[in-house]
């Protein structure tokens, strides 16, 4: 049976419970990371760790130190014993009413585990009908409130897509449901940059460390006209897509090729 973090302590997975006032269960009061596992080893930790700080201080959430949350998960991926996986981090704001406002209660953290099955060699997006929000309170703070992007994930599988892209309030291409997205346009590879709204992924950051991309907005007739482009995320490294809505692509494209070599070299290299 699995074994769980939760709360300080090792615990298997039917004992690891939390209270039903839990005010991330309430409210989506919380902020989260998921880690990769290569290797049976957590991949880039210490940046996630570092973004998960971030999105805490943009919602205001006290959680442990890095170094209690880096000693949870090693933990857990110890216990785990995966050679391909991905470790949730979940911190909540704990005990809270029922309603938005918070108590002055200790954080619930929780450290799972979960084999991944390979990804698909390449992948269909279906843009959304529905905004992202860049000015919003959240906007850019990688929080546990999903629902947004549960339903957006069931439109993409109506739409025969995989995952779901958002344009902003200004109608700029800003991200996936749990991806950052990367097109080839005129020869040169672009993504949308941070003030789009879209989420500062972990990935994202090793391919722009890795190959040169240029950081603008893109609106919604260049990704439609894109040469090529691929999706970014922890668990699908770089992802070529094969469909935009209706349109086929040629993939992998040159420019997306050219990252996805660079990144492997990252990963064997055992960086960052």
């Amino acid at each position: 049976m699995p074994l769980v973090y939760l709360n300080g302590n090792l615990v298997e997975e039917e004992e690891a419970k939390i209270s039903v006032f839990d005010h991330g269960l309430l409210t989506g009061d919380g902020v989260f990371e998921s880690v990769v596992i290569r290797d049976g080893k957590p991949f880039a930790l210490r940046r996630h760790l570092a973004r998960l700080a971030r999105s805490a201080a943009a919602i205001g959430l006290a959680h442990p130190s890095e170094e209690e949350l880096a000693a949870a998960v090693g933990a857990v991926a110890a216990a785990a014993d995966l050679c391909f996986g991905k470790i949730r981090l979940t911190v909540t704001a704990g005990r809270g009413p029922l309603g938005s406002a918070r108590l002055a209660s200790e954080p619930t953290v929780v450290v799972a585990a979960e084999q991944l099955p390979d990804p698909p060699p390449a992948v269909a997006v279906a843009v959304v009908p529905w905004a992202r929000n860049e000015r919003g309170a959240v906007a850019g703070a990688k929080t546990i409130s999903y629902a947004e992007n549960v339903v957006a994930l069931a439109y993409a599988a109506e739409h025969g897509a995989n995952e779901a892209l958002f344009l902003n309030t200004a109608g700029k291409l800003c991200e996936g449901s749990g991806t950052n997205v990367f097109c080839g346009i005129g020869g040169e590879l672009v993504t949308p940059p941070l003030s789009s709204g879209c989420l500062a992924g972990v990935t994202r950051g090793l391919v722009l460390e890795c190959v040169r991309v240029s950081e603008r907005d893109i609106t919604l007739a260049e990704l439609e006209q894109a040469s090529e482009a691929f999706l970014s995320s922890t668990t699908r490294g770089v992802h070529p897509i094969r469909r935009i809505g209706e349109r086929e692509l040629d993939w992998p494209g040159p420019l997306t090729a050219q990252a996805a070599e660079a990144f492997a070299d990252l990963v064997a290299a055992g960086q960052p």
